[in-house]
């Protein structure tokens, strides 16, 4: 099992959050928000990265 502590962790969290707030942000559904939120929450390195890779992006999209 992966821990993350000190400095560390307190990067990872600020991430995640930052995760948190872009999906919430995202032009996607509500139920994929969700599954999203809870990805980067039960796993928050692994959940980050794949959200980082595949997921929705912000609301800024082409105009």
């Amino acid at each position: 099992m992966l821990e993350v502590t000190g400095i560390g962790g307190l990067i990872l969290l600020a991430l995640d959050i930052w995760a948190i707030v872009s999906i919430i942000g995202s032009g996607a559904s509500t139920g994929k928000k969700v599954l999203w939120c809870l990805l980067v929450i039960i796993l928050p390195l692994i959940g980050f990265i794949i959200w980082l890779i595949a997921g929705p992006r912000g609301s800024r999209g082409v105009a």
